[in-house]
């Protein structure tokens, strides 16, 4: 008898939810919104979207969904952050809010809103760990990457431009990030190594 297929969430208390439960359900696995603890605790994965970092973590604190975030974290629940998300997985943030906060786990120092403000949005081709073709980018005031753990892989980076070099994707066992919006178009391929790092889990 083969294994039901993975439940992953999509965090949904603010931010670009329904193109991420697209994502998923196209991967054929079950996507659910989690805006509650007991939603989250039919998850085998969980995505944290791009949106506001600061309402987004405000909002998960007042709802009673960051203590227990943190703990599937902890547990190694798979997650992936986009843009907003990559700064609630980061154990550092630079330039944030004064009481932000975030889940954490990630051991990387981030930059909040480091390729400037809406008006600056871009999108680029980025070449990713060793796939052979490159990912459509598309970055929307996006966080990057200043700094990363011994235990920390650089997965992508900005080619060319003022901001060449700078690390936009990153994974650390069972937490894999980007500063962009890998939901954005019909490309699956981030949130399939997603699927590939829940079912790994699994077993």
């Amino acid at each position: 008898m083969t294994d039901p297929a993975p439940t992953i969430g999509v965090l949904a208390v603010q931010g670009d939810v329904r193109e991420h439960l697209e994502a998923i359900t196209r991967l054929g696995c079950r996507a659910v919104a989690v805006r509650r603890p007991s939603e989250l605790d039919d998850c085998d994965g969980l995505v944290l979207p791009g949106g506001e970092s600061t309402t987004i973590d405000k909002l998960a604190r007042r709802w009673g969904l960051a203590g227990p975030v943190r703990e599937r974290i902890a547990s190694g629940m798979p997650v992936l952050g986009t843009c907003a998300g990559m700064i609630l997985l980061a154990d550092r943030v630079l330039d944030g809010a004064v009481d932000q906060q975030t889940f954490g786990g990630l051991d990387v120092t981030v930059r909040r809103n480091a390729f400037g403000r809406q008006v600056d949005s871009f999108e680029t081709h980025l070449a990713f760990a060793d796939w052979d073709e490159p990912v459509h980018a598309v970055f929307i005031r996006a966080p990057w990457v200043e700094e990363v753990g011994a235990d920390v892989e650089v997965l992508a980076r900005v080619s060319g431009g003022a901001a060449d070099g700078r690390v936009v994707a990153v994974r650390q066992g069972h937490l894999l990030a980007t500063s962009f919006h890998p939901e954005v178009g019909t490309d699956d391929r981030v949130h399939a190594l997603l699927v590939q790092m829940v079912v790994g889990a699994r077993r």
